[in-house]
């Protein structure tokens, strides 16, 4: 790619990031954002259709650098205890983006993205499970209730909650022997 686009495209991406950690995606304009990149409207609009436009293409590289980051994706059911423990230490090493770009109206849209792709990752692998209500409903489990129970107790000792979790999720997944 030309050095030019992916400079305009990091301007774009930076001063993105920086209005979204001030205030929602609905309180941002395509305007605003141009000024703090230093870009012209037309060039954004080069790149990106809208602030949504945006704001989704980069939801959904942090989803996929989530998903691309867990070595074993498919322990979730064979070895739910090492599933959860290496999605809760992706989650932390992209807490940064994690917090601006899914916060607000964006809130469920990690999870969202996080769920549908490692469930195309899953259901290639055991699509035994795909029609399985209750591997879908402890899928959906270990990761709503992962996410929300780490952030919520984070508190306590992150690797405390994740020990937790780790225990929690290996006797949760046994129902499905």
């Amino acid at each position: 790619m030309d050095k030019r686009i992916t400079k305009t495209k990091r301007s774009i991406i930076n001063a993105f990031l920086e209005l979204r950690s001030k205030k929602a995606i609905e309180k941002i304009t395509v305007k605003e954002l141009c000024e703090k990149a230093e870009i012209n409207k037309s060039t954004f609009y080069t790149h990106f259709k809208d602030i949504y436009d945006l704001s989704e293409h980069l939801e959904a590289q942090t989803a996929k650098e989530i998903i691309d980051s867990l070595q074993h994706p498919e322990y979730l059911f064979s070895k739910p205890d090492i599933f959860i423990r290496e999605l809760m230490y992706a989650y932390m090493s992209r807490e940064n983006f994690i917090h601006v770009l899914f916060s607000g109206s964006r809130t469920n849209m990690l999870l969202i993205r996080t769920e549908s792709s490692l469930k195309d990752i899953i259901f290639s692998l055991r699509p035994d499970y795909k029609e399985n209500i209750t591997a879908n409903v402890l899928f959906t489990l270990s990761i709503y209730g992962g996410f929300y129970a780490f952030e919520k107790c984070r508190s306590f000792g992150e690797d405390s909650v994740i020990d937790i979790l780790s225990e929690i999720n290996q006797k949760i997944m046994e129902l499905l022997r």
